[in-house]
């Protein structure tokens, strides 16, 4: 069997945690952030993990991870 590639935009996206779950950075803190209120501003630091049924498509694009 060939290797398989991994997908680069999920590479750069997406990382796996430990004990497998998928982590992804908050989605809505690219732009716009004077229009949202410092808590949405706040809430939205650092990562979070993906469901269960996201998580399998992703772990799919990363096939070594």
């Amino acid at each position: 069997m060939p290797k398989l590639k991994t997908k680069s935009g999920a590479k750069k996206r997406f990382k796996i945690t430990a004990s497998g779950k998928v982590s992804r950075a908050q989605v809505g803190k690219r732009h716009g952030m004077i229009n949202k209120s410092p808590k949405q501003i706040r809430n939205k630091r650092g990562t979070t993990i993906l469901s269960n049924s996201d998580s399998r498509v992703v772990k799919k694009f990363l096939p070594y991870a």
